[in-house]
């Protein structure tokens, strides 16, 4: 365990230049992605990737993210390219995209969980691909504890693991704040394994074949946990009606609850609301940051209102979150 985390700056070379220095001396920076911040560690360095998992107290059988800043970087790491994954690179890198290939015999089981699969992506800041030019690749699961909130911001980094790691690099906000969708390359047909910004048929129509999305699977990748992506404070999800309901009965006594909601509905106190957009994407870029600002009021309860169900990437977190 460090002494104390440096917030360093993604804006200013020599912040970036630091950065760097620290990645390839097996030091633990988390930093910003369109997505969420990551905590990466150098792909090279087993000892700086075992600190991962002791930092964020993740078990050491769940597979690992390498990001890459160049497409270049990719060939060492992984088996085979096929196709399909050529198609997706040109049309989705950079960007909230996670290919799963066949691994590189040489790569670290440490990444790869003890499975023969890894698992890639390249983000979509020009900054941050500069830094792993430089760093080199890195592994880079989101930066917070196991199991908690994705930080979408580098406060919310420090507030989790302060003290635990070497340096945050401060990029501001993140702009999607919602995790990569990952999908699965090395089977037929290929599926996606978590939810994310790219959807199915946008993905489909690039590699001109169908791509799955099951409700459930059993395949191990970063996220794929009953409960995770989770407030301190017990969060819930009801369908509209049915908060309605509770609202009217808990508007009626002292209630400490604070309340998620898209729609419009008559909140008063001592409810406490956060209203959340109504369109898609939008929602899920708010929804970390929402769901932390919620668990700063010292509730004791966190009620969401459900979102549609084809919103997928955002009922898979939200599930997950409400899961006890």
């Amino acid at each position: 365990m460090t002494l104390e985390t440096i917030i360093l700056s993604l804006e200013l070379d020599s912040d970036l230049e630091r950065a760097a220095a620290l990645l390839k001396a097996g030091k633990l920076v988390a930093i910003p992605t369109e997505t969420v911040y990551g905590l990466a560690a150098s792909a090279y360095n087993e000892s700086a990737i075992n600190a991962v998992f002791a930092a964020k107290n993740r078990p050491s059988d769940h597979p690992l993210i390498l990001h890459i800043g160049q497409i270049e970087q990719l060939f060492a790491w992984v088996a085979d390219i096929p196709a399909a994954a050529e198609q997706l690179a040109q049309q989705c890198w950079p960007g909230p995209l996670t290919m799963i290939f066949a691994k590189a015999p040489e790569v670290s089981s440490l990444i790869t969980g003890g499975r023969d699969t890894i698992a890639v992506r390249m983000p979509d800041n020009a900054r941050v691909r500069q830094l792993l030019s430089i760093s080199g690749p890195v592994v880079a699961p989101s930066a917070n504890l196991h199991k908690k909130i994705s930080p979408t911001c580098a406060q919310q980094v420090m507030d989790g693991l302060n003290g635990r790691i070497d340096a945050v690099l401060d990029g501001g906000d993140c702009q999607l704040g919602l995790e990569s969708t990952i999908i699965d390359l090395t089977r037929q047909p290929v599926q996606i394994l978590r939810a994310g910004p790219f959807y199915p048929q946008h993905l489909a129509d690039i590699i001109g074949q169908e791509v799955l999305l099951p409700s459930q699977h059993n395949i191990a990748v970063a996220g794929n946990m009953p409960a995770h992506y989770q407030p301190e404070t017990q969060a819930s999800l009801f369908a509209r009606n049915e908060l309605v309901e509770k609202l009217s009965k808990a508007e009626q006594k002292n209630s400490s609850v604070v309340v998620l909601h898209f729609s419009e509905l008559a909140i008063n106190q001592p409810i406490q609301a956060i209203k959340m957009a109504n369109q898609r994407q939008q929602y899920a870029s708010q929804l970390y940051q929402a769901l932390a600002q919620a668990d700063r009021s010292h509730c004791t309860e966190i009620w969401i209102e459900q979102p549609p169900a084809d919103w997928h990437e955002v009922i898979d977190r939200l599930s997950r979150a409400c899961f006890r």
